[in-house]
């Protein structure tokens, strides 16, 4: 009978490895992608590990013939410049909805709802024509813009905040302090799972985003990764399918980097969110 939940267990981790082969089947051709030379990539018979390697020209050129590091500067910026916004603006209008008693609360609570549904495409044409009148396409401001306002991370961080003890912020307020210095000074502090679990979503989001920066962005100078992909694409390199790869895996690893980094406060973020 010992056996049992050895074998259950067993059985648990066979089927995870086997969903685990799809997703990243795409990932660990891309990486091999990457190393080989143009006559391995589409030769006869494709073979998973390179027979000769080609890294140092391949991610030589991705590097250095197209301004990558450029592309990554200014996705980062981005990426961060969204998240700092965000996430100032979710932990106040999160800690209300959870918190504090005020006419039209759960009216709010229903417009966050409502804007969940809504994706970018709907206010684009207005948020370009806005932008283009005020000559500030191309401009990092145009590519914040948009997602500056987060309804999921309202609607997370209120689920995080309506599990903190209401007996702590009213000894609190009995001390004299101040709405804004209890979301400060004690709301913050124990938020960082549900932070950290929103920042993931949001920079692999922005990261990856193409369908905005292909609106607002018209040179290289401001061009995000996703988008400096397809100039990289466009461009002379085009046939050169070593180097897009290689391209692709560079704009790939700080993700991953994120979400090793982050992963414990992700979980952990997760866990709180849902069990409200």
């Amino acid at each position: 009978m010992r056996w049992a939940p050895m074998a259950k267990k067993l059985l648990q981790h066979g089927v995870l490895c086997l969903l685990l082969v799809p997703v990243l089947a795409p990932f660990i051709w891309m990486v091999s992608t990457s190393l080989k030379p143009a006559e391995e990539i589409f030769g006869a018979p494709l073979r998973l590990i390179p027979q000769q390697l080609a890294a140092a020209e391949n991610y030589g050129r991705a590097l250095f013939d197209v301004p990558m590091l450029s592309f990554m500067l200014n996705g980062l910026i981005v990426v961060l410049g969204i998240l700092v916004i965000q996430v100032t603006v979710a932990l106040f209008a999160g800690y209300a909805l959870a918190k504090l008693t005020f006419r039209g609360r759960d009216l709010f609570f229903g417009l966050v709802l409502l804007a969940l549904c809504i994706p970018i495409q709907v206010p684009a044409l207005p948020l370009y024509l806005v932008l283009a009148e005020l000559r500030l396409l191309n401009t990092y401001f145009a590519l914040i813009l948009p997602f500056m306002f987060s309804a999921f991370a309202i609607f997370l961080f209120r689920q995080f905040f309506k599990g903190y003890p209401e007996e702590v912020l009213q000894a609190a307020r009995l001390d004299g302090m101040t709405e804004f210095e209890i979301v400060l000074r004690l709301i913050l502090p124990g938020a960082r799972p549900a932070i950290a679990a929103f920042s993931v979503f949001s920079i692999v989001a922005h990261w990856n985003d193409l369908y905005w920066p292909l609106i607002a962005i018209t040179s290289m100078e401001r061009a995000t990764p996703p988008l400096g992909m397809v100039l990289f694409r466009d461009s002379a390199l085009s046939a050169d399918y070593g180097a897009l790869t290689a391209g692709a895996v560079i704009i790939t690893v700080p993700l991953l980097v994120l979400f090793v980094l982050a992963q414990r406060q992700f979980v952990r973020g997760i866990t709180m969110t849902g069990l409200k």
